[in-house]
């Protein structure tokens, strides 16, 4: 009976998290929409996305107290309401700034719900099938992701951007109504204290160092709009190390950095995140501006591999528990190398086709290993520590995803500065071969991955 609970808690909070984490992407294609109707620059409109992945960061480390100090469904329910909100002031949206607060507030939402599913699933799954569990939670943290710009593609090929918040809606409606009606009651037993000011360091350090990086293409390297706010954001992230290493009651449960295992995971997880939230960025710019295609020819491009991570994710996460992490993490890293060289060396003077294919490999290489990484960083561990660490490998994975968009970004920004040109292939084909560099810098640290035969606490 009690799996039957677990089980049928864990469908409907898979189900809500896939749609928080479709709208993490799902604007990539509509941003020339956006800088049309509102009047903004490329420098702005990236807020759209960076603003909703790092306010999802920010509330990840919260999750972990959150998690301790209530139950399951009544966190789920709260935070589904709040991402429909967010949602519904989406739609409704009439300036650009309304429309990132609405973008943040949808955020808040959905930076709870996933650390919920991950902790659900490590704490109650089965020993010898966390991996499967995994694979199944995969299809809402690796698809989503990936469909986002696909699903977007197509709707603005026929309808307004305020449709990219419409059809959410009902999906989000179900979630509240599931939850309220058949989450089960999972009671806690702690009353945790809360950093404030660990969080407080945290934000001004991540905000200031994202809005740094933003700012790169639109601000000479050398101003303070960029290095300004970078050493802004380097002096609070140092503070807020200081404040967690003398606090009895930490944001972040340091000890979890003790296990080699997960922190070995979690960076190979961050270099790869990067490279996949940035290449949401790099292909719509590819078709659309360099090529002069439509957004649905965007939508085209991104579909196969969309639709191939959504096939392979339960059965990635089935090879966790029968072959060597190593071999399943090296084997997808050469897949992912090969689509991204070819990205990065002809990408530009390709066909929609050659993209579409040299796309769909890159997934194919991705779907092989994050499951398999995700797993292995969490399923190793304490359970006394896994509500800590589920919720700083999230936090960590979203702000690799933010970063590493805004910081791709920044490369293709400073490779059009130099040319001297607003769009350039060779700028696009530069933030390509800086994903190969994170990819290659993966494959080497993934040599030092073992698999789970290990003595646990």
């Amino acid at each position: 009976m009690k799996d039957q609970r677990i089980s049928r808690a864990l469908v409907i909070m898979v189900f809500g998290t896939f749609f928080g984490l479709l709208c993490s992407t799902l604007m990539n294609i509509a941003l020339p929409t956006f800088m049309k109707v509102f009047g903004i620059s490329a420098g702005h409109v990236q807020w759209v996305i960076n603003g909703y992945m790092l306010v999802n960061a920010l509330m990840i480390p919260i999750s972990s107290y959150l998690i301790k100090r209530f139950s399951f469904r009544r966190l789920f329910i709260i935070f589904a309401g709040v991402f429909l909100l967010g949602t519904i002031f989406g739609a409704m949206a009439t300036n650009f700034s309304f429309l990132v607060a609405a973008r943040m507030i949808q955020a808040i939402g959905a930076g709870m719900m996933m650390p919920l599913v991950n902790v659900l699933a490590i704490r109650y799954a089965v020993p010898g099938k966390k991996g499967r569990i995994m694979g199944i939670i995969g299809l809402a943290f690796n698809c989503a992701p990936i469909l986002g710009p696909a699903v977007s593609g197509f709707l603005l090929n026929y309808l307004s951007w305020r449709y990219l918040f419409i059809i959410i809606i009902p999906f989000a409606v179900l979630t509240l109504i599931f939850s309220f009606f058949f989450l089960p009651y999972i009671p806690h037993n702690e009353s945790p204290h809360f950093n404030l000011m660990g969080l407080v360091l945290i934000t001004i350090g991540l905000w200031s160092l994202l809005m740094g990086l933003s700012n790169v293409s639109n601000y000479q390297l050398a101003s303070f709009n960029v290095v300004g706010y970078i050493v802004i954001g380097l002096v609070a992230l140092g503070l807020y190390v200081l404040n967690q290493r003398h606090s009895d009651h930490q944001l972040i449960n340091f000890r979890i950095f003790r296990h080699k295992q997960f922190v070995l995971a979690t960076v190979i997880n961050m270099l790869i995140t990067a490279t996949m939230y940035g290449n949401t960025i790099l292909i719509p710019l590819l078709v659309q501006v360099v090529l002069g295609k439509g957004t649905i020819i965007s939508a085209i491009t991104v579909l196969p591999g969309a639709i191939l991570t959504g096939l392979l994710s339960t059965t990635s996460g089935r090879f966790y528990d029968i072959y060597p992490i190593k071999w399943l993490v090296g084997a997808g890293l050469i897949i992912d190398i090969t689509g991204t060289t070819l990205q990065a060396v002809i990408g530009a003077d390709s066909t929609v086709l050659m993209i579409t294919i040299f796309q769909t490999v890159r997934q194919f290489g991705l779907v092989t290993m994050l499951i398999p990484l995700q797993t292995q960083a969490l399923s190793l561990l304490p359970n006394d520590i896994v509500p800590d660490a589920v919720a700083t490998f999230n936090t960590l994975r979203q702000i690799a995803a933010s970063f590493g968009a805004a910081l791709i970004v920044a490369v293709v920004g400073i490779v059009n500065n130099i040319l001297h040109c607003q769009s350039s292939h060779l700028g696009i084909q530069t933030g390509f071969a800086f994903c190969l560099l994170l990819l290659l810098i993966s494959l080497f640290l993934s040599r030092q991955l073992y698999h789970k035969i290990v003595h646990q606490q």
